[in-house]
This record gives C-alpha cells, sequence and structure tokens, in this order.
C-alpha cells in the first residue's frame, strides 16, 4: 500500500494532474534520514543517482537562491554566481533555509516555493527517466517522471550550473 501524505508539494502536483508515488525514507531517533538510503533505494527498483538536491545560497544582496540539481555533481558557483548576477554567495545555513523555504533541511522541494525564492535547474535532469525530490514532509520524497517535474518548473531557469 502507498502511504499518503499532503504537502503544499502535493497539492500543486495534483492540481497540475501529476502523477507521483511517496517514497518513505526512514529517520533515524535523532530525525535524520537514514544512511543506507542508496540501497533502502535500490532495493525498491529506484535509481539513488535521480534524488534532486535542493541546494540553497544565500545573494550578497540578501536574496536565496535556490539550485535543484541531479547525480552527483557539485554546485558551480562561478555559473551560479554570473546566472544570479552576484559577486557573493554562500550556502544558506541550516536555520536560514526553514526561514527562507518554509520546509527543513532534508524535506526542501524544487518546487512549492515562496516566490521571492529563485529556482535554477541544472539540466542534469534530462539525463534521468525519473526523479526524486524533497515532499516538504521529513521522511517522505516523491518519484515522478523529470518531464512532469520540467512541466511544474516551466517558468525556471534550466542550464549548466554544477561540475563533476
Amino acid at each position: 500500500m502507498t502511504e499518503s501524505i499532503e504537502s503544499a508539494v502535493t497539492q500543486l502536483l495534483e492540481h497540475n494532474n501529476i502523477a507521483y508515488d511517496v517514497v518513505t525514507i526512514p529517520l533515524t531517533e535523532d530525525k535524520k534520514p537514514v544512511r543506507n538510503l542508496e540501497e533502502r533505494l535500490r532495493s525498491e527498483g529506484r535509481d539513488p543517482t535521480s534524488i534532486i538536491r535542493s541546494l540553497l545560497f544565500r545573494t550578497g544582496s540578501g536574496s536565496f537562491a535556490l539550485l535543484a540539481t541531479v547525480g552527483g555533481g557539485k554546485a558551480d558557483w562561478a555559473a551560479l554566481r554570473h546566472q544570479l548576477a552576484e559577486r557573493k554567495l554562500t550556502m544558506a545555513d541550516f536555520d536560514e533555509v526553514k526561514q527562507a523555504t518554509g520546509y527543513v533541511v532534508g524535506a526542501v522541494p524544487p518546487i512549492a516555493l515562496p516566490a521571492d525564492i529563485t529556482v535554477l535547474l541544472d539540466e542534469t535532469i534530462n539525463n534521468y527517466e525519473h526523479v526524486i525530490i524533497g515532499s516538504g514532509v521529513l521522511g517522505y520524497a516523491l518519484s515522478l517522471t523529470s518531464i512532469d517535474l520540467k512541466k511544474v518548473m516551466s517558468d525556471v531557469t534550466v542550464g549548466h550550473f554544477t561540475k563533476q
């Protein structure tokens, strides 16, 4: 039986008639994802490299930008600064993530975010048929097709923002 959750993310997907599966992510006692998540995803027939990481940055001008990236690449700081027209860029700290996005670290989605956050989508999403995104609820993620995710993210800039 598939679990059911409700969040701004699931509401947005349902509003757009986008199918998704709920992925349960077991948490340790201190509310951190289990270390063997990759193993668990493989056992469910899912690709652990298909997890979209939502990385939040604070710009020099005080705004926030979120990079949605999939696979094992690292953020290309120069490309991000260029795209955002910012000279200074730092990773948002733990508390800033919740304040800026409304979600806790480990559950931040690349969609259903406050309008004042600039969202960038790395083109590596094109390498995946299915992706796994934060659900907005700690302990759960959502699996959907990358095509459907790109439909919901049609208004964001897609580009090459990571490097190996």
